[in-house]
């Protein structure tokens, strides 16, 4: 009888542990944005150096390896998917970035961006629709947030950028919003 009591707590957990990722919800599909996409999103965010950069969905980490190594900021992506997790975390050690660059291996939707001073994005709309109290409750004032191809609901964009050709014949639109 003792040996049943004893295992409870450790089925409780994993019960729990299952139920925490049936609600962990995809936010949106791994595509990966084309390296001049991720150059003009930070430019066009006014990353400097030393500022928090965080990209929500970071896939394979090019937007974070990018705003480390040529901004000099320290950046931050949030990937839920373990692959791209792995893959990314893996190319910031190789390229010796570890001190400005990481990648949290979670859900985006239960991170602190109270620090934030750029937030990337790409995210579908319905997607942007969930995150948008988030950023709106943690967003210090003067944080930017540049969102790819998708506008956030209800936020006026400062700055809208058309991107005709990435070099791969597609377009592309880039919305800057200021808290």
């Amino acid at each position: 009888m003792i040996a049943r009591f004893a295992m409870l707590p450790v089925a409780g957990a994993l019960l729990a542990g299952a139920a925490l990722a049936q609600t962990t919800e995809k936010l949106a599909p791994y595509y990966p944005t084309p390296d001049k996409i991720v150059e003009q999103m930070l430019k066009l965010g006014e990353l400097k150096p030393g500022e928090k950069m965080f990209d929500l969905g970071s896939g394979d980490g090019r937007i974070v390896i990018l705003a480390a190594k040529e901004f000099r900021a320290d950046s931050t992506g949030v990937e839920f998917d373990d692959d791209l997790w792995k893959q990314s975390s893996n190319r910031i050690r190789k390229l010796g970035l570890t001190e400005r660059a990481r990648i949290i291996h979670g859900d985006l939707m239960k991170q602190d961006y109270s620090s934030a001073d750029l937030v990337t994005v790409y995210l579908l709309p319905g997607s942007t629709d969930k995150v948008r109290p988030l950023l709106e409750g943690q967003l210090k004032k003067g944080a930017r947030v540049v969102a790819h191809d998708f506008e956030f609901a209800d936020w006026k964009p400062e700055t809208t950028k058309y991107i005709e050709d990435d070099g791969q014949g597609r377009s592309h639109t880039l919305y800057l919003y200021r808290r």
